[in-house]
């Protein structure tokens, strides 16, 4: 019995693809012309090209990156059909409907075999994903897709990206606060494939490596120094510790001028092994200046 074209679209869904997606094409990528499964596929190899023997691209200067919307021509996994990623023909042995239905889909579906190449589907970003389950969407002013539903997420123009709507006028803005590394992993955080986190003072960095920071006890922000998370518990301890260690009487009457971390109010302050507090928003988050230059 011939399949319905229902079933012939999405014959063989989740049953192809790469630890990054699931889909039913490969990509040609047009600036080394190789063949990959996707876009970090090809980013992956690229840039550990001296570590790998058999690579036809076998020096350091031939490191780069996949630009996504470059890519022109994609190869079916089910029929390893290479077609351009925009086709217009259609030579499908299936029904006057099914025709019809796959010519609003004409780069979503194979011109050969008829399957879906991806449930999912973008032309802007040529994009192909069968696992629909992560609510893909194109955010026309990040320029790319996203995950996890439009609804669930709000573009923030001045941090230059998609934050949860949780965050809707409940965060610090930094102009392109994801357009940058993360400070730990240094992965770049715009299109990175990991959770990402927004701190309190507004720079960003993958949600793992927050916790992992957490954990080894840095709660400040790698890249501004501010308190990440509320320390006032921390700062009362240490207030009992000061009371309750004397210095010696040649450090007694000492005073160092600090800069606050939290609030950037620089103050002269008693100096303390234990730590020198702001006497603006009492944190220690401070650390030692040199004395501001009075005007002549």
């Amino acid at each position: 019995m011939e399949d319905s074209p229902n079933d012939r679209l999405h014959f063989g869904i989740m049953g192809f693809g790469c630890e990054h997606y699931r889909r039913r094409c490969q990509i040609r990528a047009p600036c080394c012309n190789e063949v990959f499964p996707c876009r970090h596929c090809h980013n992956e190899t690229t840039t550990i090209l001296p570590l790998l023997k058999q690579s036809t691209l076998r020096n350091i200067f031939d490191r780069h990156e996949l630009v996504r919307q470059d890519v022109k021509h994609v190869i079916c996994s089910v029929c390893d059909t290479e077609q351009p990623v925009t086709n217009y023909s259609h030579h499908y042995n299936y029904s006057y409907e099914m025709i019809t239905q796959c010519f609003y889909q004409v780069a979503q579906v194979c011109s050969n075999c008829g399957v879906n190449m991806g449930e999912y589907f973008c032309n802007i970003c040529k994009f192909y994903d069968d696992n629909t389950e992560k609510e893909q969407f194109h955010c026309d002013d990040c320029g790319i897709c996203r995950v996890g539903g439009r609804e669930n997420f709000f573009h923030c123009k001045k941090c230059g990206s998609c934050y949860g709507i949780g965050l809707r006028n409940n965060h610090r803005c930094v102009e392109d606060s994801m357009r940058h590394h993360c400070p730990i992993c240094y992965e770049y955080l715009f299109d990175s494939l990991k959770e990402t986190t927004v701190m309190k003072c507004g720079h960003t960095m993958h949600c793992d490596c927050y916790h992992e920071m957490l954990k080894r006890d840095k709660f400040c922000c790698p890249i501004c120094s501010r308190s990440v998370i509320d320390m006032s518990k921390t700062w009362q301890r240490m207030d009992e510790e000061v009371e309750a260690i004397s210095m010696p009487s040649d450090y007694r009457d000492k005073k160092v001028w600090i800069l606050c971390n939290d609030c950037n109010d620089t103050t002269q302050v008693y100096f303390h092994i234990i730590g020198q507090k702001c006497g603006h928003c009492r944190s220690y988050n401070t650390r030692a200046v040199a004395p501001p230059v009075l005007p002549q």
